[in-house]
């Protein structure tokens, strides 16, 4: 394997890491082992962030384009009218 292939590797294993650490921290009843696993969320997704920032400045990893502040607008609008119909507040908008 080259240095990429690697790193980019290694970026998906800590991606899964982050989301199976959050699955246990909801279901975890006992306040220290679900802190314990807190800690480790964030220690990965810090991990996970510094090297993302490495393979991106080597090109290893090209981000999605951002998003307008009208469109970050509109999705935040259609989250919160999610949740407020979630709450039984009135039909739930489609996300497009």
């Amino acid at each position: 394997m080259n240095e990429k292939d690697i790193v980019l590797d290694v970026l998906t294993g800590l991606k899964s890491s982050v989301d199976s650490y959050g699955k246990m921290i909801v279901e975890c009843c006992d306040l220290n082992l679900r802190q314990t696993f807190q800690q480790m969320r964030n220690e990965a997704e810090q991990s996970q962030y510094n090297l993302y920032k490495i393979a991106e400045k080597k090109g290893y990893y090209i981000p999605a384009s951002k998003e307008t502040d009208s469109e970050i607008q509109e999705l935040k609008t259609k989250l919160t009218q999610c949740l407020t119909a979630k709450n039984g507040a009135g039909p739930i908008p489609v996300l497009k």
